[in-house]
């Protein structure tokens, strides 16, 4: 995966975010954290959201196919800022 390719991997977690509604209220969810985890040896990345109307809290746990692809990039720190 190159760069963009990433980004709108990411990109499409926040969709998926921001159209579901709280189980509890039906409000919406705002990103508290944001986390890379492993499960066994499979990348995922962990949203923590909370509701904006209740602060209820939900795990959003999505497959991160990109962090081997990661260490394979050549950032341009100045293209980055």
């Amino acid at each position: 995966m190159n760069l963009n390719e990433i980004m709108e991997f990411l990109e499409s977690e926040y969709i998926v975010i921001n159209n579901t509604p709280c189980e509890v209220c039906g409000g919406d969810y705002l990103t508290d954290s944001v986390g890379l985890t492993f499960d066994g040896i499979r990348p995922q990345n962990l949203s923590v959201c909370v509701c904006e109307n209740c602060g209820h809290r939900k795990e959003f746990v999505f497959r991160a196919p990109f962090v081997n692809s990661l260490s394979n990039i050549d950032f341009d720190k100045e293209g980055l800022n």
